[in-house]
C-alpha cells in the first residue's frame, strides 16, 4: 500500500547538506548594505547639496526638493542597474500586516521599435497601486479604487533578488485618493513626531542637549524550520501556517536539551545563508541560536531607529520563507505551529535615542544628570498602565491568542517588571514626603538631591521573562507580539502612550518652575502623583501563576484572553484623543473593522481545515483500521471458535467505533456553527467564531490526536510530530 508520508520521509532523509560554497569567503563586514542605496553610496554618487538635501530628509529634518527628484531618480536607477535590477516598485505595508509590491520596469517606449531605461523623479516619488482591494475597513469601497504610495526617505532603497529577478524597491508609505491612512507606516511616523516633540521638551528643561530623539527597536524574531515533504503533505501548515491536529510524541521539549544546543549542519547552512542575504540588505543581524522548542530557532539583530527596524523585521521574514524554499525546508512564522510545544513570539526591545547617541533609558549614558531618566521611566509606567488594554489590542490576533498565556510567553494580563532597584526607587518615592533616598544592592546608591543620579550598571537586576513588559537595563523589552505580526502597531501604541504621559507630566512641571531651573523637591510630588496611579500594574513576580491572575484581578487590571474583546479599545475616547494627530476617528474605527475581520477570517479557515482534515484523512484512515480490526476479530473467530478470548479485542473495536462516531457528530456541529458564524458581520462573526465553533475544533482536535495513536502507523496519511519536528 503506497503512503506519500514514506516518501517524503525517505526524500527528507536524502537532503544533500553540504555547503556548496567556502563559507570562510564570506566577510560580513564587506558585504554589509552591498544591496542598499545607502548613505556610503549616494555620497560618492550624488552632488554635494543634493546628499546633503536626502540625508536631511531621511532624519526627518526637511522634505526633498522638487528640482532636485530627478537627480536622485536618476542616480538611484544607475546604482539599480548596476546591481543587476530590471524593475523598480514601490515596497509599502497595508493593513494586510505584510508588505505589497507592484513591479514595473525601467523600459520606456522612444516609438514603436525603440526602448530606454529611464526612471523619473516622479516616478519615484509618487505610485498609484490600485486601494480597493486592500483591507480599509470602511474607508474605501471597491468603486472607490485610486490610491497612493509616497517614497518614504527614512527607510533605505534597496535591491530585492527574487527567482532571476532583481527589483529596486523603494519604501513608502500608502494612503488614499482623499487622504485617509491605509497602511501602518504612516501612525508610525507620526508617533515617532510626538515622542520627539515630548522627549525635546524634557531634554531641554533637564539641560541634556539634542537636537532630535526617536524610538528604537530591537526584534528578537522566533521561528520554526521543517522539511519542505513533509509540510507539503499537512493541508493544515500549508494553509494556516500550524497544525489542527497532531498527536504528542514520546519526547516534547521536556529534557531542555534544544535550547542554546549545537545547531543540526543543515539548518546553520540555512541560518547563514539567512544571514549573508539579510547583511547585504543591512539587516545588522547579530545572534542565532536553537530555541526552547525542537526545531525552533531565533535571529536577533541590533537595535535601530524603530521605523527601520521593523521595515528590516518584514523583510527578514521574507527571506526566511524565501532561503527556506532553497534548503528544501519550510519555516513556519505561525506563534503556535505544534500543539503542547512552545510557540514563538517576537520580542520587541523598544527605547528612546537622541541624535547625540545618548540612549535615554541607560542611565550610564548621562551619569552626570539623570533626572530625564526618572521623569521618562515614570511616564512609561503611567502610560502603559492607562491604555493597557489598547495595548493589548495592539498585539492581539487569533493567532498570538493560541500562545500567550500558555506558560511559554507573557499572559494577556498587561504588567511591567523594572526590577528590585528600579521598584525601591519608585517605592521610596510613594512613601517618603521629604527627600529621597533609597540603597540599591551592591554599589547601587540613589541619592536624589539636586540631579537625579541612580548608580545603575546595565545589568543592575534580573530578567524576568514571565512579564510582557520588562525593563531590561537600558530598553523595555515587549515580549508579547506575536512572531508573525508586524510590529507597527505595538511601537506605534508605545509611543504614543509614553509622549501622552510624558507631556501630561511636563505640563504640570512647567508650571510650577515655569522657565528656570528644576528643583527637587518641586519635581517629586509631582511624579508620586503618577507612580501611585499607576503602581498596579508593576508586578516583580511570576506572571505564570495563578496567584497572579488573582492579584491582577483585585488590582484592576485587564485580563483579556481573546484579542476580540481588547479591540473595542480602538474606539474609546481615551484612544482618539490618544491619536489625535495621527489617525483620525474614522481611520480608528477602521482599524477595529479590519481586527475583527481578520479574527474571525483566521477562524473560519481553522474550521473549514480541521473539517477538511477529518473528512478526507482522518476518518478514511479510521474507517480503514475499523475495518481491519473487525476482519481480524471475525476470522479469529472463526478459526478459534469457542476457546478465542477476544474481550479486549472487541472493546478495542467498540472505543473505535465510539471515537469514530463522536467525531462525525462534533464535526456536524461545527460545520454547522462555523457557517452561522459566517453569516454575521465581522464583530459577530468573530465573537460567534471564538466562542462557539472553535471550542468544538478543541474536542474535535482531541479526538482526531486520540485516532492518530491507535491507528496503524502504515495507514496514517498525516506526516506525525515526531517526524515534523525532529527530522529536519
Amino acid at each position: 500500500m503506497y503512503n506519500p508520508r514514506f516518501r517524503a520521509l525517505a526524500t527528507s532523509g536524502e537532503r544533500d547538506i553540504s555547503i556548496k560554497k567556502d563559507v570562510e569567503t564570506f566577510i560580513s563586514s564587506e558585504c554589509f548594505g552591498r544591496r542598499v542605496f545607502n548613505r556610503s553610496t549616494m555620497k560618492k554618487m550624488l552632488p554635494k547639496k543634493i546628499y546633503a538635501n536626502i540625508v536631511a530628509a531621511m532624519e526627518g529634518r526637511e522634505k526633498i526638493k522638487e528640482e532636485y527628484a530627478d537627480p536622485i531618480a536618476l542616480t538611484m536607477k544607475e546604482w539599480a542597474v548596476s546591481q543587476g535590477a530590471t524593475h523598480y516598485c514601490h515596497w509599502f505595508q497595508p493593513l494586510t500586516g505584510a508588505a505589497a509590491e507592484k513591479h514595473d520596469s525601467f523600459i520606456e517606449w522612444e516609438s514603436n521599435d525603440d526602448v530606454i531605461e529611464k526612471f523619473s523623479g516622479k516616478q519615484l516619488i509618487q505610485g498609484e497601486p490600485d486601494a480597493s482591494s486592500f483591507p480599509s475597513g470602511g474607508l474605501r469601497t471597491t468603486f472607490e479604487a485610486r490610491g497612493y504610495t509616497g517614497w518614504d526617505p527614512t527607510s533605505p532603497v534597496f535591491v530585492w533578488k527574487a527567482g532571476d529577478g532583481i527589483t529596486l524597491c523603494i519604501p513608502s508609505v500608502f494612503f488614499s485618493w482623499t487622504g485617509a491612512v491605509l497602511d501602518s507606516k504612516i501612525p508610525l511616523l507620526r508617533s515617532d513626531k510626538k515622542i520627539n516633540d515630548a522627549s525635546l521638551r524634557l531634554l531641554n528643561m533637564t539641560g541634556v542637549k539634542a537636537n532630535s530623539v526617536f524610538s528604537t527597536l530591537g526584534t528578537e524574531q522566533e521561528y520554526f524550520v521543517i522539511d519542505r515533504a513533509l509540510r507539503n503533505l499537512r493541508p493544515d501548515l500549508v494553509m494556516l501556517g500550524r497544525t489542527v491536529i497532531g498527536a504528542a510524541p514520546a519526547k516534547g521539549q521536556e529534557m531542555q536539551d534544544h535550547y542554546f544546543g549545537t545547531v543540526k549542519d543543515r539548518i546553520l547552512c540555512f541560518m547563514h545563508d539567512v544571514e549573508e542575504r539579510a547583511l547585504e540588505l543591512g539587516i545588522p543581524l547579530k545572534t542565532r541560536h536553537n530555541e526552547v522548542a525542537p526545531a525552533q530557532h531565533e535571529f536577533a539583530p541590533v537595535f535601530e531607529k524603530a521605523s527601520t527596524a521593523i521595515d528590516h523585521n518584514i523583510l527578514l521574514m521574507e527571506l526566511l520563507r524565501q532561503v527556506a524554499l532553497q534548503h528544501n525546508l519550510s519555516c513556519l512564522l505561525h506563534e503556535k505551529p505544534f500543539h503542547n510545544f512552545n510557540g514563538s513570539g517576537k520580542h520587541c526591545n523598544w527605547s528612546l535615542s537622541t541624535d547625540t547617541g545618548i540612549n535615554l533609558l541607560n542611565p550610564t549614558d548621562t551619569p552626570e544628570n539623570d533626572l530625564h531618566f526618572l521623569i521618562l521611566l515614570t511616564a512609561v509606567v503611567h502610560g502603559i498602565h492607562k491604555h493597557s488594554t489598547l495595548l493589548r489590542a495592539s498585539i492581539g490576533t487569533a493567532t498570538n491568542d493560541f500562545r500567550l498565556g500558555g506558560h511559554e510567553a507573557p499572559p494577556a494580563i498587561i504588567s511591567i517588571y523594572l526590577g528590585e532597584e528600579l521598584e525601591e526607587l519608585l517605592n521610596s518615592i510613594e512613601s517618603v514626603t521629604g527627600p529621597v533616598k533609597g540603597k540599591g544592592k551592591g554599589k547601587c546608591v540613589y541619592d536624589l538631591g539636586l540631579n537625579v543620579s541612580p548608580e545603575l550598571s546595565q545589568d543592575n537586576t534580573d530578567r524576568n521573562r514571565t512579564s510582557p513588559f520588562a525593563f531590561t537595563g537600558n530598553k523595555f523589552e515587549f515580549r508579547a507580539v506575536g512572531s508573525m505580526s508586524s510590529p507597527m502597531m505595538p511601537v506605534t501604541v508605545i509611543n504614543l502612550t509614553v509622549a501622552e504621559s510624558l507631556n501630561e507630566i511636563m505640563d504640570e512641571i512647567e508650571q510650577v518652575v515655569g522657565g528656570g531651573k528644576p528643583k527637587i523637591e518641586d519635581i517629586i510630588p509631582i511624579l508620586r502623583k503618577y507612580v501611585l496611579k499607576s503602581k498596579n500594574i508593576r508586578f516583580e513576580g511570576d506572571n505564570y501563576s495563578a496567584d497572579w491572575v488573582r492579584e491582577a484581578e483585585k488590582r484592576r487590571l485587564p485580563n483579556i484572553e481573546k484579542s476580540i474583546y481588547s479591540y473595542r479599545s480602538l474606539l474609546s475616547p481615551e484612544t482618539i484623543k490618544l491619536y489625535k494627530g495621527v489617525l483620525t476617528k474614522e481611520e480608528l474605527e477602521s482599524r477595529y473593522e479590519i481586527l475583527c475581520e481578520n479574527y474571525a477570517n483566521i477562524l473560519s479557515i481553522e474550521a473549514k481545515v480541521i473539517i477538511e482534515l477529518f473528512e478526507t484523512q482522518v476518518l478514511p484512515a479510521a474507517l480503514k483500521q475499523q475495518k481491519l480490526l473487525a476482519k481480524s476479530i471475525l476470522t479469529t473467530q472463526e478459526a478459534l471458535g469457542d476457546k478465542a478470548d477476544l474481550t479486549e479485542q472487541k472493546k478495542f473495536l467498540k472505543d473505535l467505533t465510539e471515537l469514530i462516531a463522536k467525531g462525525i457528530t462534533i464535526k456536524e456541529v461545527i460545520k454547522s456553527k462555523s457557517s452561522h458564524a459566517d453569516g454575521l458581520d465581522n464583530v459577530a462573526k468573530a465573537e460567534a467564531h471564538c466562542t462557539e465553533a472553535f471550542p468544538l475544533c478543541s474536542e474535535l482536535r482531541e479526538v482526531c490526536d486520540r485516532l492518530e495513536q491507535v491507528i496503524d502507523n502504515a495507514i496514517w496519511p498525516l506526516p506525525k510530530y515526531r517526524e515534523l519536528l525532529y527530522m529536519v
